[in-house]
């Protein structure tokens, strides 16, 4: 895992200016277009570049890979928001593939990166060829759980985290839930994303001024037909894989892997198996 804050975010890459907010993304390798969708963290320090990084070099020998920093997050802008989150975030992607040229896409996308994905199949089916989702809730406002306790303790841990003075104990806290081997939260990466969130506080201000309105697509799913690959790590702490489980049932053409050992950052923990059954899948005929 990368341990600089350079690492967490990686400045070398574009600005597209949406609604007023400057979101940014990267362009990288060639090929079919594939767009990335980052997963939920600390703010500001969770990037499409930290959450995609391990596998971004097996998908951009065979893929057009767009990294999307979601705003509030990285260094794209703080936004403020009063409708459902990922509808935000589904309107700033479709802007970056229209910016691009780019008129269909497969899309990959972990944690809220999973449910923005969802999200965009339902907005704009003709613009995506398949999707790879997962670690994810399928409505905005989450979903019921059958079994698992909710709040989840990830969830817990985040709201701490924004809510409570900058503290690297609650971010020590938040980044070890979100894993399976404790091990790959270092001192080094604690304290990067410690200081972005101490260097930048506008982005965590916005996310608390604002509010994301529930919107429940369960009933929806039915209608994504586009062929589906789900990936979620056993021992996610922060979305319980039961959500998948739930998920597998809706989508008329989806296939489900349970990574053991692995959290709620399957591209972090596992990366090397999720780049594989992800490049398995997007190259099927």
């Amino acid at each position: 895992m990368s341990s600089s804050r350079a690492g967490l975010h990686c400045r070398a890459g574009k600005f597209l200016a949406v609604q007023g907010a400057e979101i940014h993304y990267h362009d990288i390798g060639s090929g079919p277009n594939l767009v990335m969708l980052q997963a939920f963290g600390p703010l500001p320090g969770t990037t499409a570049w930290f959450t995609f990084e391990r596998i971004l070099s097996s998908l951009s020998k065979f893929f057009r890979c767009i990294l999307i920093d979601n705003p509030n997050f990285g260094i794209s802008s703080p936004v403020l928001f009063n409708e459902p989150i990922h509808d935000m975030y589904v309107r700033q992607a479709l802007a970056v593939m229209d910016h691009e040229g780019i008129e269909t896409a497969s899309v990959l996308g972990t944690s809220t990166g999973g449910t923005v994905a969802l999200d965009l199949a339902l907005t704009a089916p003709q613009r995506v060829e398949r999707l790879v989702v997962g670690s994810c809730e399928f409505s905005t406002g989450g979903d019921p759980y059958l079994m698992s306790a909710f709040p989840t303790e990830g969830f817990r841990l985040f709201y701490d985290a924004l809510t409570m003075p900058p503290d690297r104990s609650n971010v020590r806290r938040l980044l070890r839930s979100f894993v399976h081997d404790e091990e790959l939260i270092t001192d080094d990466l604690i304290d990067a994303m410690h200081d972005w969130r101490v260097d930048e506080p506008q982005h965590a201000q916005s996310w608390l001024a604002s509010t994301s309105l529930p919107s429940n697509h369960a009933s929806d799913l039915r209608v994504v037909s586009m062929p589906t690959l789900i990936i979620h790590g056993q021992q996610d702490r922060m979305v319980p894989v039961e959500q998948s489980l739930r998920m597998l049932t809706l989508l008329p053409n989806a296939d489900l892997s349970i990574l053991g050992r692995c959290g709620h950052w399957p591209t972090i923990e596992r990366p090397d198996e999720y780049a594989r059954q992800a490049l398995d899948f997007l190259q099927r005929p």
